[in-house]
Order: C-alpha cells, then sequence, then structure tokens
C-alpha cells in the first residue's frame, strides 16, 4: 500500500518502511508525527480524494534534523564589474514512514 501526501508545499510519493528526506517540521528527534493532508491511497482498493481522503492518514517518526549540501548561487552581470556569491544550506526533516490509515 501507497500514498502520496502533501507536505512542505511539495506532493511526495510514500510507502510503510520508508525513510523520505522533507522541508523541516516542528518536531523533535524520535517523536511521532501525524500527516492529515492525504491525497491519493493506493494499493488493493484506491481511494481518490478531491482534493483530500476523508479520514485518511500517514504516521511516521522524526529520525532527524539536518541541513542539505551547500548549493552556490552566483550572480553575474557581464560588462557592469558586478558579481555576487552566495552558499545556501535547506534544512530538512528525515521521517520514517510507520502506517498509511485509509
Amino acid at each position: 500500500m501507497y500514498a502520496i501526501i502533501e507536505t512542505g508545499g511539495k506532493q511526495m510519493k510514500v510507502v510503510e518502511g520508508q525513510e523520505v528526506y522533507i522541508e523541516k517540521l516542528n518536531a523533535e528527534a524520535g517523536e511521532e508525527i501525524t500527516f492529515d493532508k492525504v491525497l491519493f491511497v493506493g494499493g488493493d482498493n484506491v481511494k481518490v480524494g478531491s482534493p483530500l481522503v476523508d479520514g485518511a492518514t500517514v504516521t511516521g517518526k522524526v529520525e532527524k534534523q539536518g541541513r542539505a549540501k551547500k548549493i552556490t548561487v552566483f550572480k553575474y552581470k557581464p560588462k557592469k564589474n558586478q558579481h555576487r556569491k552566495l552558499g545556501h544550506r535547506q534544512p530538512y526533516t528525515k521521517v520514517v514512514i510507520g502506517k498509511i490509515n485509509a
């Protein structure tokens, strides 16, 4: 069984036991979280929401909080001697999906 959930403004396909990296959530490591925005549940019996599936939830356990690798942002204007170099590290939350309740 799998589900499509919405979190952090993004949609993600999840399966029980899967480790997913999502946008940062306000939760400590080891804490249980529940995703209420379930858009689709697939498997033996398919449930499609409009936009959400009624009564469906996905539970998971926060494994850790972290930050992704640094990306370099370089802005450059030719012939103007103007350039700017920045770095950015996006925070994330690593979640292990526990159970899909449909």
